[in-house]
């Protein structure tokens, strides 16, 4: 089979390479070309901005079909005639096409699919929407499933050289950081649980599942705070107020000094209210830091009910980079912070994150804790 390097795909040109230096390698070890991928990038930041739907058509060569006896440029010209001017067709990789539809929900997207079907036999075809998948994923499971979108969103640029190297040292910092961070809490941690074992009965360690990177679920760990077996409603109706910006419900504050948290909590214990305004209940989440599922830095991870009452463009932070266990708006926000304003900081952190930011974070981290700014 020949591909041309040039193919011409709408009003794009994406670069098939036989050395393989456009491609990178995501979820099953499968190589995806990055110039497709910068593009599907580009179309879900502009569904976001739009609020528009973005579906994507993805054609699989079956196993059967024999890929030496196809002209794979033909097809994508049976592909283009049969999709509209909009909308943008491309290789993906020796085996597999595919096709954003802009501004196309599930419905129109299964149209275009009814019209390839008959035209291309050899090949598998899939469809899926975008963020209405990943919404339905958070309602029907409690999580992003790995089928609710077929690419991960994130710019394919950043996997290329300096910035591969950042993350793979941003990890080892990590772990690093982690064990010396239960090296010097543990004494504070053994105090804060015998306090809370010898003042309200129930677990030591509240458990919870949380979304991390790419809305994958995992447990997140916390000094238990509460009284057990506590209905979450009221945390529940807050979050909804808070994300749907209704600040005249949510400010326990003033308009000059407002408080997004909840206070005086009847949940909560007296130890617990000790704990949470000197941050001594996030110490158990180095563990978490240490088997993967956070960094030291980053965006904080949502409950799947919290998630559920994103904005699409909401959905960056939980996407694009895993969670933390402090981060930029726990430094520049904290409770004063709307909910836009908070998610933007934590957008600005993914687009400028750096080794040195992060450093700044944790040290600034260091003093408003040491304040207790923010927290109750």
């Amino acid at each position: 089979m020949i591909i041309n390097k040039d193919l011409l795909v709408g009003q794009e040109t994406f670069f098939i390479q036989s050395d393989n230096s456009n491609a990178c390698q995501v979820n099953s070890g499968e190589f995806y070309d990055l110039y497709f991928l910068r593009q599907l990038h580009l179309e879900t930041l502009r569904a976001q901005r739009s609020k528009s739907t973005l579906s994507i058509i993805v054609l699989t060569l079956d196993k059967e079909a024999n890929l030496e006896s196809l002209n794979m440029n033909e097809i994508l010209g049976i592909i283009r005639k049969k999709t509209r001017d909009t909308d943008i067709s491309g290789f993906v990789n020796h085996k597999t096409l595919c096709v954003l539809l802009p501004d196309t929900d599930e419905a129109g997207a299964k149209e275009i699919c009814a019209k390839l079907t008959n035209k291309i036999p050899q090949f598998s075809i899939t469809t899926s929407s975008y963020p209405d998948h990943i919404f339905e994923s958070l309602t029907k499971n409690g999580c992003i499933s790995p089928d609710a979108f077929p690419f991960e969103i994130w710019d394919p640029m950043d996997v290329k050289g300096e910035s591969w190297f950042k993350s793979l040292l941003k990890r080892g910092i990590d772990i690093v950081g982690s064990i010396i961070g239960i090296l010097i809490f543990m004494p504070v941690m053994l105090v804060t649980a015998l306090a809370i074992k010898a003042t309200s009965p129930g677990p030591v360690i509240f458990s919870q599942i949380r979304l991390g990177k790419h809305g994958a679920p995992f447990t997140f760990y916390k000094f238990r705070s509460m009284h057990v077996n506590m209905d979450n409603q009221l945390h529940r109706d807050y979050v909804n107020d808070f994300i749907k910006g209704r600040h005249e419900k949510v400010n326990q504050g003033d308009a000059e000094q407002p408080v997004y948290k909840i206070k005086s909590d009847p949940r909560v214990t007296k130890v617990g209210k000790f704990i949470r305004k000197t941050s001594i209940d996030e110490l158990p989440q180095f563990f978490n830091v240490l088997r993967g599922d956070m960094s030291l830095v980053g965006p904080r991870p949502p409950l799947s009910y919290e998630a559920e009452k994103y904005q699409a463009w909401h959905l960056r932070r939980i996407l694009d980079m895993k969670p933390g266990i402090t981060g930029l708006w726990q430094v520049e926000g904290r409770s004063k912070t709307e909910w836009d304003d908070t998610v933007r900081l934590d957008i600005r952190y993914i687009k400028n994150w750096s080794l040195l930011l992060d450093l700044k974070i944790l040290l600034r981290t260091f003093k408003e804790v040491l304040k207790c700014r923010g927290a109750m």
